[in-house]
């Protein structure tokens, strides 16, 4: 390699992660001015309108125009991000944004609201097809173990944006009054502020050429969800992110008449209370990708859902003061953040290259549908229904609480992963090394050392696919246990049964590796009594039989010792040495289907002593 080739290969990386800090920006500006105009328009309705049934008519009905243009045009946004390159796309946006935010500037002046509500018509637009472009972008920009650690950077700066916008709406609202000009030409400038950085991006190349418009966009739609609904976890995380907006829309008015209404305050103080809730989704977003440990990890989902459940609760149910409102709404929003993180990345993630910008388009017109009918949700309840603020407060509990009881329902292995999740940032430490080695998708066979009774759990905790585990009959038929292993779908298994359930089982398992799912075998067949790694018996070499599929060695280190091993001569009856206990799992080099039990075993012996294959 030339220095010039080794040059370039070194700076593509650079340029990438330049391009997704620059975005980063952009994103932030957008929510920011698109936050800002949206509140500076709530607020001058409330002040300009005295009767409360207008009121309860007319700012969900600014909800609803922003959300509509989703609805309509996210399809187009989607073809758009396929079909050109994601960065002229970006340009080419923001360029509109400087015509609609003047369209904004003079209807602030004329203090026009049908005016005011097509400027907001005309930036939710500008929006829509903006998302699957800078969402799209994340995976061209990012390896995918960094792609949490990019939905959760983009989720602190996409709430950063709505925190500041809505403080920044009030403080205007507040100080030019009836001179909101002022307001507009400040929008203006944050658009041509937004076109200079895109300009700076590097250039991608557009992912389908060949992809096809359609003006039919409900067609493309639900060509769309057929492809996500072939995906039963991308689907699950599609519907669960759509759920979240929704639920957040149908709250989001219920704040600014609580500010209003019980706590008598000013708009500059309600721009407070929403900051709180943009706040906590922030910092909630910031911490479930660091918590993600470098993967997906779908067992926030619940722990979010629980969060939102109980913090909507207490708002309705509790008089408070300014400031506990304020902390209860930062709560509510940080599991919103801890839910939201994995389900984007999910989004993002598992559609193929070609059909990304499409999925990440129908997925975000789901979502605003669900926001539209949430608009309209609110309509019905609080202006013909007349429910006050903490009883929509207690209605968006428990709808969180029937959405909990559904994912569980739907997902019920992303409430094992939460224990898991739970268990190994308490008693176990993991450290994972050549998670690289995991085949994104597909089938593949895991072959593993066996040291301790936690092993199983150990490694679903180290990678965001689904294994599949071979369990011995006796364990897996215990009334305890057997719920949990027929949610994880593991395979039983018996030594001491004749050959033909033997081969059945195993049947089962190569029938999973062919369907693409991934399944582990614990090669000695019972757990050591030494430490040392025994003999690997041939029954995988039947699991991979007429399949091309990978074998992936895996090595459990440093766990002998833990009070779940052998070690001392019993297992469980012993102090821990450590704790938290300190485990590293090593994903070694895939071998081919044919590689022989010697030869697997040889390779995860290495991955113990610290060397890849």
């Amino acid at each position: 390699m030339d220095e010039t080739t080794n040059n370039s290969a070194l700076e593509a990386p650079r340029s990438a992660l330049k391009s997704f800090w620059l975005m980063f920006v952009v994103e932030f500006q957008n929510a920011f001015s698109d936050n800002t105009l949206q509140w500076l328009v709530k607020f001058f309705i409330i002040g300009a309108i005295v009767s409360q049934d207008k009121r309860d008519t007319y700012v969900p009905l600014v909800g609803a125009v922003f959300a509509l243009p989703f609805v309509l045009f996210s399809m187009l946004g989607g073809f758009f991000a396929d079909r050109f390159s994601k960065r002229s796309v970006a340009i080419g946006i923001k360029c509109a944004e400087i015509g609609i935010m003047s369209v904004a500037a003079l209807s602030l002046w004329l203090a026009n609201v049908p005016l005011m509500l097509v400027a907001i018509f005309l930036m939710s637009t500008h929006s829509a097809i903006f998302g699957p472009t800078k969402y799209g972008m994340l995976p061209e920009l990012l390896p995918e173990k960094k792609l949490s650690w990019g939905n959760g950077i983009f989720g602190l700066g996409t709430f950063a944006a709505i925190i500041t916008g809505t403080i920044f709406a009030g403080t205007l609202s507040d100080k030019f009054g009836n001179h909101q000009i002022y307001s507009g030409f400040i929008l203006i400038a944050l658009a041509l502020v937004g076109l200079s950085l895109c300009l700076c991006v590097t250039r991608l190349p557009a992912a389908d050429l060949q992809k096809k418009f359609r003006a039919n966009f409900l067609g493309d739609f639900f060509s769309e969800m057929k492809i996500i609904r072939a995906d039963r976890v991308l689907f699950l995380g599609v519907i669960g992110n759509s759920f979240l907006w929704f639920l957040g829309a149908l709250l989001q008015p219920t704040i600014l008449f609580y500010g209003k209404d019980i706590l008598q305050l000013d708009d500059t103080h309600i721009g407070w209370l929403q900051a709180a809730l943009a706040l906590g989704i922030g910092i909630g977003s910031l911490a479930a990708g660091f918590l993600s440990g470098g993967k997906i990890e779908y067992g926030l989902v619940p722990l979010g859902m629980i969060g939102l459940t109980v913090f909507t609760a207490l708002i309705s149910q509790m008089k408070m003061t300014f400031t506990g409102v304020a902390i209860n709404l930062g709560a509510l929003g940080f599991f919103g953040g801890f839910y939201s993180v994995p389900l984007n990345a999910i989004i993002q993630h598992r559609p193929d290259s070609k059909n990304k910008g499409g999925v990440i388009a129908a997925s975000t017109l789901l979502t605003w549908i669900g926001i539209f009918i949430a608009s309209g949700i609110y309509y019905l309840l609080a202006a013909k229904l007349h429910f006050t603020s903490p009883q929509m407060f207690l209605a968006g509990a428990i709808l969180s609480l029937g959405g909990t009881i559904y994912c569980i329902k739907l997902m019920p292995d992303s409430l094992v992963r939460f224990l898991l999740w739970l268990a190994t940032r308490s008693i176990y430490l993991i450290r994972v090394e050549g998670r690289d080695n995991i085949p994104e998708r597909g089938g593949a066979l895991f072959v593993c050392n066996h040291v301790t009774y936690v092993d199983a759990p150990l490694l679903m905790a180290s990678t965001d696919r689904k294994i599949r585990f071979l369990m011995h009959r006796d364990y897996y038929n215990r009334w305890w246990v057997k719920p949990f292993t027929k949610m994880l779908g593991l395979i039983p298994i018996a030594s001491d049964q004749g050959p033909r359930e033997i081969i059945e089982s195993l049947h089962v398992a190569g029938d999973a590796v062919r369907a693409g799912e991934v399944v582990c075998i614990f090669a000695e067949g019972h757990l050591t009594l030494t430490g040392e790694v025994e003999e690997f018996h041939r029954g995988f070499e039947r699991i991979m039989k007429n399949t091309d599929a990978p074998i992936v060695p895996v090595a459990l280190v440093g766990i002998w010792g833990s009070i779940f091993s052998f070690e001392g001569g019993k297992f469980f009856w012993k102090w821990p040495k450590q704790f938290p206990y300190r485990v590293t799992i090593r994903y070694g080099k895939n071998l081919p289907p044919t590689a022989t039990p010697d030869q697997v075993r040889a390779a995860v012996k290495n991955l113990i002593e610290g060397q890849q294959n």
